[in-house]
């Protein structure tokens, strides 16, 4: 049986949410750096709490944008 391809509402749909997840994790980085900071009377957390959010999102993103290619080249 052949792959369900997604139609192009599904695609943009799907696209919206991860615009949307890319500053969520962001924030959401710099919020857990920010209280580990807080925490541990640290000041550089954050920042790599910020750096590893917006990695975590690119990546997200990254897969998946292959996904997508892999489902329309076959």
């Amino acid at each position: 049986m052949a792959p369900h391809k997604k139609s192009a509402v599904a695609k943009a749909a799907e696209y919206s949410s991860l615009a949307m997840l890319l500053p969520a994790s962001t924030f959401v980085g710099y919020g857990i750096g920010y209280w580990l900071d807080g925490r541990f009377g640290t000041t550089w957390l954050k920042v790599l709490f910020l750096i590893l959010g917006s990695v975590a999102g690119f990546v997200t993103l990254i897969r998946q944008i292959l996904r997508d290619s892999n489902d329309d080249g076959a």
